[in-house]
């Protein structure tokens, strides 16, 4: 499955209305860490399909990014259920996020 764009507009149907757990990618353009994180984020997305991944643009939804205490990118939030079940910061492997998600 490919990465989804979320934004203010379709977080409720994408993220609290998901039938899927959502891996959430807060990051920024300028940001060289998130730059770094963003392979491993595809490979995670292509190993897993039936776990949604989306990425919030920090500086295009400065919202969301507040409501969920976004203090450093990349942060990556887990949902599942309409619920967050986890959430970190900094880069993550693959084995990291799959233990995010369980």
């Amino acid at each position: 499955m490919s990465e989804l764009v979320i934004t203010g507009d379709n977080f409720e149907q994408e993220v609290i209305g998901s039938d899927k757990p959502v891996v959430l990618d807060f990051w920024a353009t300028w940001c060289g860490p998130c730059r770094m994180f963003a392979p491993v984020l595809d490979a995670f997305a292509q190993k897993h399909p039936e776990i949604k991944v989306g990425k919030i643009n920090v500086d295009d939804e400065e919202e969301l990014a507040a409501a969920h205490s976004v203090m450093s990118i990349p942060t990556v939030v887990v949902y599942k259920n309409g619920e967050i079940v986890s959430q970190t910061s900094g880069v993550q492997s693959i084995a990291a996020l799959e233990a995010m998600v369980k």
